[in-house]
């Protein structure tokens, strides 16, 4: 990485969402370095973080490019116990292992932890995952700081590390990006057909007062 190219990545919100349009805020820093992405592509900087990084590359502060997002309040994602099923798969998608849980039992969100990246929310085959608003007065970077954001980046290095000594890790590209999360492993097909069987299974245990609204 360019020195450049590691001061604007010091500069963005390492909430690592991927709605930039790159697989992390490393390969957004490196591909804004290289005149290869605008300033404005990232919701969660907001127009603070568009005004910080124009004045580390010297060019316009621009509105927030609308095909990336809209600047908004940070959410936390939040797990319905009563429709987890345990499948794991939030898991690997959570950038900076926010989520703690085994395979077949509930899993929980740890909030300090969490960015609002929403990477989780797609690969739930159950829907159980929602978002809710953290400070919902607050956008951009007057509802981030520095202290979080240094956070996020050493729990999404902890995160990359633990996914690297997997057998046939694969590390995520900037092709990869707009569907990072929800790329499934080679057997999808069979994963998907267990997580469903488990979660139909699961549902005929249920009573009826446990019902999902």
């Amino acid at each position: 990485m360019t020195p450049l190219a590691a001061r604007i990545e010091d500069a963005l919100p390492q909430t690592q969402c991927t709605r930039c349009g790159y697989p992390d805020c490393a390969g957004y820093a490196q591909a804004i370095a290289s005149g290869e992405a605008g300033i404005n592509q990232c919701p969660p900087g907001g127009a603070e973080g568009i005004a910080r990084l124009a004045a580390l590359t010297g060019r316009p502060a621009l509105p927030l490019d609308p095909q990336f997002g809209t600047e908004g309040p940070r959410f936390m994602a939040v797990i319905d116990e009563n429709w987890c099923i345990g499948c794991t798969l939030c898991l690997d998608a959570c950038p900076t292992d926010a989520i703690a849980g085994v395979n077949k039992r509930m899993h929980t969100v740890i909030e300090a932890h969490c960015t609002g990246c929403e990477l989780c929310i797609p690969v739930c085959p159950v829907d159980c995952i929602a978002l809710e608003p953290v400070a919902p007065a607050l956008t951009g970077w007057e509802a981030w700081s520095g202290t979080q954001a240094s956070h996020a980046r050493q729990r999404y290095g902890v995160h990359n590390a633990r996914l690297e000594r997997r057998p046939h890790a694969k590390t995520r590209t900037a092709a990869d990006a707009p569907v990072a999360a929800a790329v499934p492993p080679d057997d999808a097909a069979a994963r998907k057909r267990a997580v469903i069987e488990a979660a139909l299974a699961k549902a005929r245990q249920r009573t009826p007062q446990a019902t999902k609204p």
